[in-house]
């Protein structure tokens, strides 16, 4: 406990504080104990942490109410049946958000060999609970029954909701959604969980492209809170009160935002991986990198979340940066480079990290060492802009 309090003591000192209370009280009685801990009380009290966790616990209790929208007399209609077309990683996730929390789901892919193994990444997701301890194999089982495998449209007539969830392929997207615009019901919400691109972009196939909202959750996604939900100046009030009520439902806290190449937090977040990749390619170690954010107090660094997260995924998020931005973006050849020899990072199991049966990561310098040279070099090379 002391060691990991120290990893984030010059962000969070509070767990420090806690621990030397404790010590005190358990070192010298009860009443030096008390002394301690009124001191290190008001201490944590007045310190930056403090006002953060409390200006962070109040905002994200104030993100559900939307003006204009939860505040003209709507009457949400929470969805039963959810659809969701793509069993990947993320699709899967978004299935078992929904089937925890009682909504029924129609997970979709092209063939049964894609639906076998989403379906297995569902069930997975349940059994991980089983082995925690947080649920008995009976209730995984009548939970997994809650999602309902298909190939095709057929059985979307009676979803409340369509979440697309493959991979960031505008074509393919735009496929999706005039298959799905034709097969849901009028009153359905239709989205997205594209992380980046522009959703008018996405709905550019549709009769009626104003349906489209935007639903983005963020890997691992039954367990990660955010769900960062996208409008247009189309989108209609209905549209965000139901969205957001499935938010309530899966016990996510919504975050309604523009619509713009990443939103909002890929807006943020974009800027920092290419920094990391910036500061790579000038010549810092990948690793070091990671060490020092995780010692500012986030749980992973740069690199080791980009493995996580797929560097397929990140180099797919980037081209639209690249593209809408090209005057703002610094282009590394690092993460194309890992995704051409195959090191797409957890799901591959080697990245800037390799991983064991239990996803353990482990630094390999070594493995990646020919490939940010090459990045350097290349680097080298671009000539700044006059």
């Amino acid at each position: 406990a002391r060691k990991a309090a120290k990893r984030v003591q010059s962000v969070m000192p509070h767990p420090s504080l806690c621990l030397e209370a404790i010590e005190a009280g358990l070192a010298k009685g009860a009443e030096e104990g008390l002394a301690v801990e009124q001191e290190s009380f008001a201490k944590a009290v007045a310190s930056p942490a403090c006002r953060g966790l409390v200006h962070f616990f109040f905002a994200s209790r104030s993100t559900a109410a939307v003006p204009g929208v939860t505040d003209v007399g709507l009457v949400p209609r929470p969805p039963k049946c959810v659809g969701v077309i793509g069993g990947g990683l993320m699709g899967s996730g978004i299935a078992t958000a929904c089937i925890l929390n009682g909504v029924h789901v129609m997970l979709k892919e092209i063939n049964q060999t894609f639906l076998d193994a989403g379906m297995a990444r569902v069930k997975a997701n349940l059994s991980s609970n089983v082995k925690k301890g947080r649920m008995t194999q009976e209730k995984a089982d009548a939970i997994f029954g809650l999602c309902h495998p298909t190939l095709t449209y057929g059985d979307f007539a009676k979803v409340d909701m369509a979440i697309e969830a493959v991979i960031e392929n505008l074509d393919l997207k735009q496929r999706i959604f005039a298959d799905l615009e034709a097969a849901c019901r009028p009153e359905c919400i239709l989205s997205t969980n594209t992380s980046t691109i522009d959703i008018t972009k996405v709905g550019g196939k549709m009769k009626n492209p104003e349906r489209i909202v935007g639903a983005h959750f963020f890997s691992p996604a039954h367990v990660m809170q955010l769900f960062e939900i996208i409008r247009t100046d189309a989108t209609p009030p209905q549209v965000l009160l139901d969205t957001l009520s499935l938010s309530k439902q899966i016990k996510k806290t919504p975050v309604v935002v523009g619509n713009c190449t990443g939103f909002a937090v890929n807006r943020v977040f974009f800027p920092y991986t290419m920094s990391a990749c910036l500061l790579l390619d000038l010549g810092c170690d990948p690793y070091a990198i990671d060490n020092a954010i995780k010692m500012f107090g986030m749980p992973m660094g740069p690199f080791r979340l980009g493995d996580l997260v797929g560097h397929d995924v990140g180099v797919h998020v980037g081209q639209n940066f690249i593209d809408d931005f090209p005057n703002r973006v610094h282009q590394s050849r690092i993460i194309p480079a890992l995704l051409e020899a195959k090191r797409l990072g957890e799901k591959s199991g080697r990245g800037f990290y390799t991983y064991d049966a239990k996803r353990n990561a482990t630094p390999d310098p070594e493995g990646i060492a020919r490939l940010v040279a090459e990045s350097r070099a290349a680097a080298r090379q671009v000539k700044p802009e006059p």
